[in-house]
């Protein structure tokens, strides 16, 4: 069964543009890493340093496999920097409904 994975950042207003740079340039990696069915970038309309990456996985594991790959990679420390507070990472099931 499918995860979808919601993944909520808050920036430092001055690193928006980095962050943007820094999805435009690498979300082709995220996209072909196995098990990533699709991700898409929300921006929140009366707060543009808050978004939501909205990602749909295979399962938790590969997420996790996936992040562990970018941690190695040195991308969350990177993108740590830019945020103004830690990072939201919730996993959610389709209810079915």
């Amino acid at each position: 069964m499918s995860v979808t994975v919601f993944l909520e950042l808050n920036l430092k207003p001055e690193n928006i543009d980095d962050l943007m740079s820094f999805m435009r340039d690498g979300l082709h990696y995220t996209r072909g890493f196995d098990g990533c069915n699709s991700i898409s970038i929300q921006k929140n309309q009366d707060d543009p340093s808050n978004m939501v990456l909205v990602e749909n996985w295979d399962s938790k594991e590969q997420f996790e496999k996936y992040l562990g790959w970018r941690t190695e990679r040195g991308d969350v420390e990177k993108m740590g920097a830019w945020l103004a507070g830690p990072p939201s990472i919730r996993y959610f099931d389709n209810a079915g409904v």
